[in-house]
């Protein structure tokens, strides 16, 4: 039987301790070797390579960011405002930051004026994107309640967008931009890269959720857009479009336009156009009302372009104003066709064919002159040629080919058929007798030297139309509706059957009246064109004088005409 087993002694173990001490030291080595390499790095990232932390901050925290430059100012000539920018506040979000919760997103769309399932198919379809719309250019106001809630992943950019003050009024001329502020129609697109401004740009720092913490400091500041002045004068505006919209009314016409050119610069002092639109609501544009018509729509003018015809006749050496030309039996056949007066009228003289309106009188002197004459002369007034104004779609307007002219082309040219004009030629060619026989050339713009022209008739043949043309406006005359009190105008009446691509229109019409004020020191040309009216009248002298008569009135007044005549002497 054994007995009990003996403890080992301490010393049986003593072989053991040479291992323990070798742990020891290979784990105090392991640490201070893991210690070093963690020193290393921290030495490396924040002495030898310190950029490297700082760019990786920097991106969390700063921002470059764009400072929005607003467009230039279009202006009446005397300073009023036509197109301002105005500021306002564009909402855009990150959709990989905003919030899932169906609670949250329903709260931001309804700070939205949202439908919830709207806002969540936008943010479906931009999923996989950093950037989307919200609402843009909201007023400030608008945009307070979805900044208020701090919602991560929605943000605030500051923009502009355009007003326009006149509204309808100017509408056509001045053009409109869309929602990045660019220039789509009018003067918006003509000189849209004069008006643009050039961003700026500002360090600024920001927290995670993207709120500005402080504005660091400016890098490039925002250049503003060059300011336009027009050589409209608002006043004029208002009152030439009120007055044309009228007579349009009236007549129960489909449309009409209106310009108004200075006689001494051929600076256009009004220009409108209806329909028209309003440039600050357009949910509901008539696409006829975005046209400037008085610029980009050529049309048959008729009998306004015999004064024209007749300064061709008057510089050759086959006419004079003592001149008598038979218009017997009051009717002609020209290639087969038939020209009409209203009725017979006999012998008259050019001022007795301007006064009558005869259209025989116009074909036997067309008919008389060398084939290219009227051509010519209608060129030199700048018919057939862009008025150079740099307006968007200006149209230049047609003349017939001056070879081998057929006669009765060559007839119907001297009065107003065969040719295509827009208003704007037709009272830029009408300066030219206002202005001793020197077309100024229209502009849009208010001008600060001297005004382009051409000399294209002498000052006696100027002169001697002007006279003719004084007649027409008288009482029992034709265009007697067009006479002004305390003033003598001198003008002339048009009535043209419209052309479509089914031919002329048997019941529509065009009337128009050309007129100068004051005859005796010549201020304004006016030209007055009323569409299709429907009521009953129809010539030019009936629709469109009457419109004339009150808007060169007022405008006379406006500009501090003094008058020419007394009041008895120009009375109806």
């Amino acid at each position: 039987m054994s007995g009990p087993r003996r403890s080992a002694s301490p010393k049986s173990r003593a072989p053991d301790a040479p291992l323990r001490a070798g742990r020891y030291w290979f784990m105090l080595f392991v640490i201070l070797l893991a210690l070093s390499a963690l020193i290393g790095r921290v030495v490396y990232l924040q002495v030898i390579d310190r950029g490297f932390l700082q760019n990786q901050g920097d991106a969390r925290t700063l921002r470059v960011e764009s400072i929005g430059a607003h467009r230039g100012m279009i202006r009446d000539r005397n300073g009023d405002p036509l197109a301002i920018s105005t500021p306002v506040v564009t909402l855009w979000a990150n959709p990989q930051e905003l919030t899932q919760d169906p609670i949250q997103q329903a709260v931001l769309a309804q700070a939205l004026n949202l439908e919830p399932q709207k806002l969540q198919d936008r943010i479906d379809r931009y999923a996989d994107h950093e950037f989307m719309y919200l609402r843009r250019q909201l007023t400030p106001a608008q945009a307070k309640p979805v900044l208020d809630l701090q919602m991560a992943g929605v943000y605030a950019r500051d923009d502009y967008k355009r007003y326009y003050p006149a509204g309808e009024v100017a509408a056509q001329l001045v053009g409109v931009t869309n929602i990045d502020d660019e220039g789509q129609e009018g003067l918006e697109l003509a000189y849209n890269g004069y008006l643009t401004g050039e961003p700026g740009k500002r360090r600024v720092l920001k927290d995670r959720k993207g709120r500005l913490v402080r504005d660091l400091h400016l890098i490039e500041d925002a250049k503003p857009g060059g300011d336009l002045d027009l050589s409209i004068d608002l006043r004029l505006q208002y009152m030439a479009y009120r007055e044309l919209a009228a007579g349009i009314r009236d007549n129960d016409a489909d449309g009409g336009s209106l310009v108004m050119l200075d006689a001494h610069t051929g600076e256009v002092l009004a220009m409108a156009n209806l329909p028209s639109y309003n440039p600050n609501n357009r949910a509901d544009v008539d696409v006829r009302g975005l046209r400037n018509q008085a610029i980009t729509d050529a049309i048959e003018p008729g009998s306004v372009m015999k004064p024209l015809a007749m300064s061709a006749a008057l510089a050759s050496d086959q006419f004079t104003p003592d001149s008598i030309i038979d218009t017997s039996p009051g009717w002609m056949v020209v290639d087969g066709f038939t020209i009409k007066d209203f009725r017979n009228y006999g012998e008259l003289d050019p001022a007795g064919i301007l006064f009558h309106s005869s259209n025989i009188g116009m074909a036997h002197i067309a008919l008389s002159l060398d084939q290219d004459t009227i051509w010519n002369r209608y060129r030199a007034l700048g018919f057939g040629q862009s008025p150079g104004t740099g307006f968007p779609g200006e149209n230049s307007g047609s003349l017939p080919a001056p070879n081998n002219l057929a006669r009765s082309a060559q007839a119907a040219m001297a009065y107003g058929y065969g040719v295509a004009v827009t208003p704007m030629q037709l009272a830029s060619a009408y300066t030219a007798i206002a202005n001793d026989g020197r077309r100024l050339h229209p502009s849009l713009l208010k001008l600060s030297g001297e005004p382009e022209s051409d000399q294209v008739m002498s000052p006696t043949v100027a002169h001697q139309l002007l006279g003719m043309l004084e007649k027409i406006v008288r009482p029992n005359a034709g265009g007697h509706l067009a006479m002004v009190p305390g003033y003598q105008i001198a003008g002339k009446t048009g009535t043209v059957r419209k052309v479509t691509s089914q031919g002329y229109q048997e019941t529509e019409y065009r009337g128009l009246f050309a007129g100068i004020a004051p005859a005796t020191n010549p201020r304004i040309v006016t030209v007055v064109m009323i569409d299709n009216p429907k009521k009953g009248d129809y010539y030019g002298g009936l629709v469109a004088a009457p419109v004339f008569s009150r808007v060169v009135g007022s405008a006379l007044r406006l500009l501090d005409v003094p008058p020419d005549q007394s009041e008895e002497e120009t009375a109806p």
